[in-house]
């Protein structure tokens, strides 16, 4: 297993819709035990294939809810429903999110409480987990990922004018930029 580079806003992978996965072999096992190091490494609770530089549609995940229950697992060829998105303005407590491609920053944002996931494992055998809460919340994450969409593109007006100040002070926003989890110091 490898710890692998993440990809920083401004690389046109994390911009655009990725490919549906077609080939179930050694070397889509490889990349998702190098996903699963990655994220570990990071630390995050999810992470996307296009993350990585990989236009393919998977993610993993792996996070512990209140209940003390892991859920962890990879989703491939997603297919994703929620709930109605509620309106008004987010908490800055319970709503902040952060993304691993745009390191040491946060945002409120109103995500849908439920949401179901579709998609199959490294078998090929089919699975649906209805999430509420936060897992509901990295799922939308990870889903928007594979659509090309950073949590920082859904931001309210206010929010999106700071992350978009954020990301040009840190010198982001073009392509070619990446950081590598257990090497690279980024502030949190």
């Amino acid at each position: 297993m490898a710890v692998l580079p993440i990809q920083i806003t401004g690389n046109p992978v994390l911009h655009s819709p990725a490919l549906a996965v077609t080939a179930f072999d050694a070397s889509l096992r490889t990349l998702v035990a190098d996903m699963f190091e990655t994220m570990a490494a990071a630390p995050g609770v999810g992470l996307a294939a296009p993350q990585v530089d990989v236009p393919l549609r998977l993610f993993v995940y792996n996070w512990t809810d209140d209940d003390d229950e892991l859920w962890r697992g990879v989703a491939i060829n997603p297919e994703l429903w929620i709930s109605p998105t509620p309106t008004g303005e987010a908490d800055e407590e319970a709503e902040s999110e952060g993304c691993l491609s745009i390191p040491g920053e946060r945002f409120p944002l109103i995500r849908s409480e439920l949401a179901i996931l579709r998609a199959v494992d490294l078998e090929q055998r089919p699975f649906e987990i209805q999430a509420s809460g936060w897992l509901a919340r990295i799922f939308q994450h990870e889903y928007d990922h594979l659509d090309g969409i950073l949590y920082a593109d859904r931001l309210a007006h206010k929010h999106g004018k700071e992350a978009v100040k954020s990301i040009r002070k840190a010198g982001w926003g073009e392509p070619g930029q990446s950081w590598l989890p257990g090497t690279d110091h980024l502030e949190d």
